[in-house]
């Protein structure tokens, strides 16, 4: 579980006085995302443009904004919500190189959050996500600030008890990793995904991890219709 904390400095996130994030392209107006009903197992969907090669020895935050940008203005999502997302996908290539995690996915996780949502150079989003009550407390309120019932955190849609197991700080600067930090998310959601030893690069494998996020098949394949056309998208002329 250390290695994500080892890797992170091989993208720079540990600038003490980080830039501000690189403006997004203007959004392309032809993008939407068509709802599909694809059978549980039947399909996955397909892989965006892939992030950069992650290379441990020698920064490649460059090569990552560079392909944030080129993303964002096929998107109409913000580059720095994609660099986090395909930071993600970076660091699990490497740790879980058999999951084959697309960014798509956690932007079809992300897709009902994100584009509302306004991003700081840091990551961390506004306003805070805080949705519906999905059980009893479990963390008593420190998460959620409820004491009587969980409810689901950040941009991502964990639940207390889901963050507490996989949770971690994207940065490695010792702090608490934050579920309302769109870097600590998308590296939380990956080691989540990826916990099962499933490959989502397969239909059955991608399904399993996501009905393990998510136990309903509805929103799953909601999933699945944001994450085909970011996929689509990102990988068109």
């Amino acid at each position: 579980m250390l290695t994500g904390i080892v890797l992170v400095v091989t993208i720079g996130v540990r600038d003490p006085a980080p830039s501000a994030a690189p403006p997004a392209p203007a959004a392309s107006s032809s993008f939407s995302v068509p709802p599909q009903r694809p059978q549980s197992g039947a399909s996955a969907p397909r892989a965006g443009l892939a992030a950069p090669p992650d290379r441990p020895r020698e920064s490649d935050q460059a090569e990552l904004d560079a392909w944030a940008s080129r993303v964002a203005g096929k998107t109409q999502l913000s580059a720095r919500v994609l660099a986090a997302y395909g930071r993600a996908e970076m660091w699990m290539r490497r740790q879980k190189p058999a999951c084959h995690l697309s960014w798509a996915t956690l932007a079809g996780v992300g897709h009902l959050a994100t584009p509302a949502l306004a991003v700081s150079s840091s990551g961390d989003v506004t306003p805070a996500v805080v949705g519906a009550s999905v059980g009893a407390d479990t963390d008593s309120g420190a998460l959620d600030g409820d004491r009587k019932a969980d409810h689901e955190l950040g941009p991502l849609h964990f639940t207390p008890a889901t963050w507490q197991k996989y949770a971690e700080r994207a940065n490695g600067d010792g702090k608490p990793a934050d579920p309302q930090n769109i870097d600590d998310a998308a590296f939380t959601a990956g080691r989540y995904l990826c916990s099962g030893g499933d490959d989502l690069g397969t239909p059955s494998g991608w399904w399993r991890a996501m009905l393990f996020y998510n136990a309903s098949v509805d929103y799953v394949q909601s999933v699945f219709s944001a994450a085909d056309s970011y996929a689509a998208a990102s990988v068109a002329p």
